[in-house]
């Protein structure tokens, strides 16, 4: 942010915002998306956290950080909602606090994919200008436990500070994403599929999520749970209403957070575990202030339970591995309209799922011996035609 390498290594080091009551989640029940009804939720939200003054301070300038995976119709659930968005930039402006916003995804252009997913209109009502996510920077971190350089992007260099707005959903390589996976979006878009390369497992990819927050560390995480995504996340899913927002400085404790209420053991998210190994933020002794979170609990929630890892232990699995045991990603012919966004963003080369001979009639094919599990073609095909399934010998190992 704007700032010198120096103060920003300092300011990962100190962890301020986190420092001043960690561990602390607040639990706001919402309803749905009228625009009266989110703002006093995000209201309330901040008024059990300290209020904005204790975020950002008039005159500075602050990011706002949806999460904008794929631009869908905010109906969808694969966004950041835009009366969550315009709720939290109301706020903040209020205040005398000067905004930006953006993401970058994995795929497409940045400021189009906000417009589709109801975002920039919002923003441009606001005067909320797109911030640069096409362009980045290499900045080290020499405080990084994996990672000691990122390329960021100069939209989030260029701020003062960060708010995050992560949406709940399932994700098929660390089981949810939220809090912490909400910054992936700050390397900008065409990077991404280098880490996945380089990382090609949940445990190497989580750590180097949790490197990335250590270093860019938000001022504060607004998580739109209103309605979640199970099942088939983060794009391909479905819909759940879940009504609650949650606000909090502390990333780990707001992903935790979010666990609980699906039912899900948090100690089986990678993210998570090295986040307070790490000292980003706590699994366990939370505090909750705000509605009950046993009244807002779905155990019903579709989401991978499995005490079996997604892709093995740390380190790459063996090929036979990853072959017979790991779970991988499978076309459904019947959905696939061969668009060929999977064989686009698959990362490795040669490509692990690519048209046969080039025939692009006909649906694109995995080759599994070359598959390093990423899952990036699951994440992003927009037809909902990819899934993640285990293969038999895996099914019988677990059991």
């Amino acid at each position: 942010m704007a700032n010198s390498g120096s103060a920003r290594e300092e300011e990962a080091t100190l962890g301020e915002h986190e420092a001043q009551h960690p561990g602390t989640v607040a639990v706001v029940r919402c309803e749905g998306y009228d625009a009266k009804g989110v703002r006093e939720a995000v209201g309330r939200g901040l008024d059990l956290l300290g209020g904005v003054q204790r975020f950002a301070q008039p005159g500075e300038t602050i990011l706002l950080k949806p999460n904008v995976l794929a631009g869908r119709a905010p109906e969808r659930a694969v966004t950041t909602h835009p009366a969550v968005f315009r709720a939290v930039a109301e706020h903040f402006k209020e205040a005398g606090v000067g905004l930006t916003y953006g993401d970058s995804p994995g795929f497409g252009r940045p400021e189009a994919l906000a417009r589709r997913a109801g975002l920039a209109a919002v923003a441009e009502d606001l005067g909320v200008p797109f911030a640069d996510f096409r362009h980045g920077e290499s900045v080290p971190f020499h405080a990084g436990r994996l990672i000691k350089r990122f390329v960021i992007a100069r939209g989030v260099l260029n701020a003062d500070g960060m708010v995050s707005l992560p949406k709940l959903k399932t994700h098929g390589l660390t089981r949810i994403t939220g809090a912490l996976k909400n910054l992936f979006g700050c390397i900008p878009g065409p990077l991404k599929s280098e880490f996945h390369a380089r990382l090609p497992n949940a445990d190497q990819f989580s750590r180097m999520l949790v490197d990335l927050n250590r270093f860019l560390r938000p001022r504060l995480h607004v998580m739109d749970g209103i309605v979640a995504m199970e099942g088939n996340g983060p794009q391909g899913g479905d819909p759940r209403s879940m009504s609650v927002l949650l606000l909090s400085t502390d990333p780990v404790a707001m992903d935790a957070t979010a666990c609980r209420l699906i039912d899900l053991d948090p100690r089986l998210v990678p993210t998570l575990t090295y986040g307070a190994e790490w000292g980003l933020g706590l699994l366990e002794g939370i505090t909750w202030l705000g509605d009950p979170i046993d009244e807002l609990t779905r155990s019903d929630f579709v989401v991978n339970r499995s005490a079996a890892a997604t892709t093995g232990r740390p380190g790459r699995p063996s090929r036979l591995a990853r072959r017979l045991v790991v779970p991988r990603p499978t076309i459904r012919e019947a959905r696939c309209t061969r668009c060929g966004t999977c064989v686009e963003v698959c990362p490795v080369e040669p490509k692990a799922v690519a048209f046969e001979n080039g025939r692009r009639d006909r649906t694109p094919v995995h080759r599994y011996r070359d598959c390093i599990r990423c899952y990036c073609c699951q994440e992003l095909c927009p037809e909902r035609a990819i899934e993640i399934e285990v293969p038999l010998l895996g099914r019988l190992i677990h059991r």
